[in-house]
């Protein structure tokens, strides 16, 4: 596989092993194979290791002591548990934005909110979405919440909602809801905004990999 320039190649090596972990080709227990690894993507030892550090941060993957890198439990509850975290997590942010909005951050979010609307393609939806949590996050939380709100996005990888149909039917209610709250400086209703986006994303990341069968052991006879 070509190198993708412009791209960290730790961040390169995350991608492809929460790929593998989505799509089922590693599934919970399996050992990480570096050399694989160096082979599939070109690169050295050096970004895999810091990859792998960063995955036993986040909780997809485990080390043991002179056996090697495993992927950690990855199943309906696992993916359930962090959506749920994330949910909160954000909804510290959005809370903190609907007790104290800007006039500048309010009409930020107003403009990513109209990018939503007329959004034509998921992609476009997506990265408006992206664009509206990164404004909140970069905002109103601290280095600390917000480090906590960037790891656990590798458990959410961009192209599994780029390439979800119903984005935007799914979600956009959400962000209006939001919204109004942000304006109507209820941090409640903020917090409850995210939340419930981040259950109903759950809903749909288990149902669909559940229907691409990895939740459930294809491996046994």
């Amino acid at each position: 596989m070509p190198k993708n320039y412009g791209v960290k190649e730790k961040d390169q090596v995350v991608t492809h092993i929460i790929n593998l972990v989505m799509t089922g080709k590693l599934r919970s227990g399996d050992r990480i194979d570096r050399n694989e690894i160096v082979r599939d993507l070109g690169l050295s030892r050096v970004p895999i290791q810091e990859a792998v550090v960063q995955l036993e941060h986040d909780g997809i993957l485990s080390t043991r002591y002179h056996r090697g890198a495993f992927v950690s439990r990855f199943d309906e509850a696992t993916v359930a548990e962090h959506h749920e975290l994330y949910g909160i997590l954000n909804g510290i942010a959005s809370a903190r934005c609907a007790a104290s909005p800007t006039p500048r951050i309010l009409a930020h979010l107003d403009d990513t909110l109209r990018m939503m609307r007329s959004a034509k393609d998921t992609r476009s939806f997506q990265e408006a979405c992206w664009m509206y949590r990164d404004s909140i996050n970069d905002e109103y939380a601290g280095p600390r919440l917000h480090a906590t709100i960037r790891a656990g996005k590798s458990f959410a990888p961009s192209e599994f909602w780029i390439s979800y149909p119903k984005a935007k039917v799914d979600f956009l209610p959400g962000y209006e809801a939001e919204t109004a709250a942000i304006h109507a400086r209820d941090p409640e209703a903020a917090h409850t905004a995210c939340t419930e986006r981040a259950d109903r994303m759950a809903e749909i990341m288990i149902a669909e990999l559940t229907r691409r069968g990895v939740f459930g052991d294809l491996r046994s006879p």
